[in-house]
């Protein structure tokens, strides 16, 4: 963009060292994350004896509905506060999970820690997309939201396989959590020394018309985001829906690989395939959705999801699991990334990450939707069924963006 008289440059390259921390930032942010996925559905059974699959999964339900929530609020108190103030504010509240879990007697802490630990999701991780949003160019958002999302689910792959490691060769308990206090720590020193992007946005948005049908309350944001605008709802749905399945996987594919037969150490490393081809194919399609456009590589990732959850279901050894869950992993990374772009393009600057926020409430109310469908079909019939028809909906996700949303690539404001 040049020069500006105010010396504010947007542009990833412009911005390298900021956004490059930015990205350092997220990988803690996700590696929080992590340390959960491969051994707190086992402990659950193992050590607080939950029978239920319901309960056991219950610490998923807490999660996903705490940073549904706090999602909701979190992009309108960035718009208001300030990125910086709301991501110090969620590595803050971050440093009480680990504790809660090192020193849980009942499973209630669990649920309760975990309550803590979607609030530290929703306004850390949040925060890094955005403020990397604010530094890249409408033609850089898909690499920016990409660099952001590879580096979380690195952090979650690289955690999930260290917990499972961890697990394996000392014992099945908390004490791996004490990872999290380290990780906490680094987390908010980072986002001390990281500079707030608030004269980026007025540079963005000073740049950018704003329409006459362009949202004006966070209620109209709401609405536009939520079922009004085709492109906006289609990708709300597209996100519950990815998370939906993934808050099965987390809670039901360390019990299917262990009744299957697999060891924790392999079961730790199938389960941390999944979030680590999820995480590094984001670095590609990010980029690419900001050459080919956005739809496409969303109805084909909704379609690539559900048919790698069928996948791993009807295959019975070990190198096959392998490659299911990294299909899984590329067809999360087709849409996720791909979706917070579309967003970009079609949100104005001055409401951008209301929305962003109200789209990842969505979103992220499925990690507690999954848990509850998974768990009750796994109750009442069992876990392989439960896999098997939450990869339906995945399917019928991908045709509505299909007949539903619009390429939204050269869409630089409004709601049409």
């Amino acid at each position: 963009m040049g020069k500006l008289p105010n010396k504010v440059q947007i542009g990833v390259k412009e911005n390298i060292s900021q956004f490059s921390l930015l990205v350092t930032i997220n990988l803690f942010v996700g590696s929080m994350v992590g340390l959960e996925r491969t051994i707190l559905p086992m402990i659950g059974e193992e050590d607080f004896g939950l029978a239920s699959t319901s309960a056991a999964l219950s610490f998923i339900i807490s999660f996903g509905f705490s940073k549904a929530i706090v999602n909701l609020f979190a992009g309108d108190f960035a718009d208001r506060m300030g990125r910086k103030q709301v991501l110090l504010l969620g590595w803050g509240i971050g440093l009480f999970v680990p504790l809660l879990v090192i020193f849980a007697q009942s499973w209630w802490v669990i649920v309760f820690a975990n309550i803590l630990l979607g609030m530290n999701q929703a306004l850390t991780w949040s925060m890094t997309v955005n403020m990397k949003v604010d530094l890249a160019k409408p033609t850089q958002r898909g690499l920016a939201v990409g660099f952001n999302e590879f580096a979380g689910y690195i952090g979650v792959a690289l955690m999930a396989a260290l917990s499972g490691y961890v697990a394996s060769t000392y014992a099945l308990s908390t004490e791996a959590f004490y990872i999290g206090i380290v990780i906490v720590v680094i987390g908010f020193i980072l986002s001390l020394i990281v500079k707030n992007t608030d004269e980026h946005l007025k540079v963005q948005a000073n740049s950018q018309k704003r329409n006459t049908t362009d949202a004006t309350s966070t209620k109209e944001v709401f609405k536009q985001t939520s079922w009004k605008n085709n492109n906006l709802s289609s990708s709300s749905f597209a996100g519950l829906v990815t998370n939906l399945k993934d808050g099965m996987a987390w809670g039901l594919f360390p019990l299917f690989f262990a009744a299957s037969g697999l060891t924790v150490s392999q079961i730790g490393t199938v389960v941390a395939v999944y979030p680590a081809a999820w995480g590094f194919f984001q670095l590609f399609t990010g980029v690419l959705s900001d050459r080919v456009g956005r739809k496409w590589l969303i109805v084909t990732g909704m379609w690539l999801q559900g048919l790698s959850l069928w996948l791993i279901l009807f295959v019975n050894t070990y190198s096959l699991w392998l490659v299911g869950s990294i299909l899984l992993g590329i067809g999360t990374a087709m849409v996720y990334p791909t979706i917070m772009a579309a967003i970009s393009d079609v949100a104005h600057p001055d409401w951008r990450a209301t929305s962003m926020g109200i789209y990842r409430f969505w979103r992220d109310s499925g990690y507690a939707f999954g848990a509850i469908l998974a768990g009750v079909i796994a109750d009442m019939l069992n876990v392989n069924w439960a896999i098997g028809l939450v990869a339906i909906l995945p399917l019928l996700s991908g045709w509505i963006v299909f007949t539903r949303m619009k390429e939204t690539l050269q869409v630089s404001s409004g709601t049409s």
